[in-house]
């Protein structure tokens, strides 16, 4: 994780104001200082509505979620006036932690622990084998791509 700052000189402080915060006895990530908004710009970190003092855009609050074969799995940019949503970061941690290694998506509004959704791509007998306790929910189609699963160890 890296926290990325557009003020120059806003490293030392802060690190300082994430330390006092967040009660910390040091800060464990990296803040990349980013004063020519070089990065911001590349990465469409821009807020076009809301404006600095300068007439510039303000950065936006941005996440970016890299996976550990370095491909982007997620990335949510908020307006620069609207603060990040942590329960939410880390239930969609759990999500893309589960769902790399198995064969299950996670349903809207998914909590760690809840039903998940046995992938289209799982067919049949190995569905039943994976999933012994999978239920099929009935939709108007008749097909059954409706399919849920106790969340896997």
């Amino acid at each position: 994780k890296a926290v990325v700052s557009t003020q120059s000189g806003h490293y030392g402080r802060g690190c300082e104001d994430i330390k006092a915060h967040g009660n910390l006895e040091e800060v464990s990530f990296p803040i990349i200082e980013d004063p020519s908004r070089d990065l911001a710009v590349k990465f469409g970190m821009l807020d076009p509505d809301e404006k600095d003092a300068a007439g510039l855009p303000l950065t936006a609050r941005a996440v970016f979620i890299v996976g550990p074969d370095k491909k982007l799995k997620l990335s949510i940019l908020y307006p620069a006036t609207t603060g990040r949503n942590f329960d939410e970061l880390l239930r969609v941690i759990d999500s893309l932690q589960l769902t790399a290694y198995k064969k299950v998506a996670t349903p809207a509004n998914w909590q760690a622990g809840g039903d998940c959704m046995v992938l289209p791509s799982v067919k049949g007998e190995e569905a039943t084998k994976l999933f012994p306790k999978m239920r099929v929910e009935d939709v108007p189609s008749g097909k059954q791509y409706m399919r849920f699963t106790p969340q896997p160890e």
